[in-house]
């Protein structure tokens, strides 16, 4: 990963760390549902933002020098990966 995008990541899991506890202090608060759900959903979309900047990272590093590679089985194991990660499915 590169340093601006590992900056980056870094300011987002701040950001999602305090979107976080602010959720837990509105629970405790007793505070309006649809108000909590709302920066649930804010949160989730925050995650979203977070694992597509890693998966960018992913693809512009580890499966870039793989995919340039001679080594065919490094090459199939990022393949399968990216597979396994964006289909859900267990590597």
């Amino acid at each position: 990963m590169n340093q601006e995008a590992r900056v980056s990541a870094r300011n987002r899991l701040s950001r999602i760390e305090g979107q976080v506890r602010g959720v837990s202090k509105m629970i405790e608060e007793d505070r309006y549902c649809i108000d909590v759900v709302r920066q649930v959903q804010a949160i989730k979309a925050a995650l979203t933002g977070l694992e597509k900047l890693l998966l960018d990272q992913h693809i512009d590093t580890c499966v870039e020098t793989a995919l340039k590679s001679d080594d065919v089985s490094e090459r199939r194991t990022k393949v399968e990966e990216l597979v396994a990660v964006l289909g859900g499915r267990k590597k």
